[in-house]
């Protein structure tokens, strides 16, 4: 043998025999069969991911518009701060008033109470009545001091 040639052989040697050989394509067959269920699966989900994906990003987008919306509304707001103190001040004044409404009303119900128990002692006892005799004008004179 020669130090030269060579005992294995080229890939180029052998590429004509892989279309020749038939159990070399009944087991690429059979692994390709074990294969394409699990690719073909793996491909529905990852175009199913992107659609998701794709949904997602529209979704986040719309949310976006709506919350720049909001933050717009919530630096456009009124200054509500002195209607507060409007109102505060109003809630105070009418608590005072209220206030003496029911102090009012309560001595209103005790004067009454009061004049209903002074006419129940009056009906229950009788006032004397005093006539006084009609004097003369003389007397009265004479009663004063003065004389005619």
């Amino acid at each position: 043998m020669d130090d030269t040639e060579s005992t294995t052989t080229s890939a180029d040697e052998n590429t004509g025999n892989l279309c020749d050989n038939p159990t070399r394509d009944t087991l690429a067959e059979g692994l390709l069969g074990l294969l394409k269920p699990t690719v073909d699966q793996l491909d529905d989900r990852v175009r199913i991911t992107r659609i998701s994906q794709l949904e997602l990003k529209q979704q986040i987008e719309s949310l976006n518009e709506e919350l720049l919306k909001v933050r717009e509304a919530l630096n456009n707001h009124p200054d509500l701060d002195p209607y507060v103190k409007k109102l505060i001040a109003c809630k105070h004044k009418v608590t005072v008033v209220l206030n003496v409404l029911q102090a009012s009303q309560d001595r209103l119900n005790e004067i009454r109470r009061m004049i209903n128990k002074e006419k129940s002692v009056r009906t229950s006892v009788p006032e004397p009545t005093i006539q006084e005799p009609e004097q003369s004008t003389s007397n009265l004179a004479s009663d004063r001091g003065c004389i005619n």
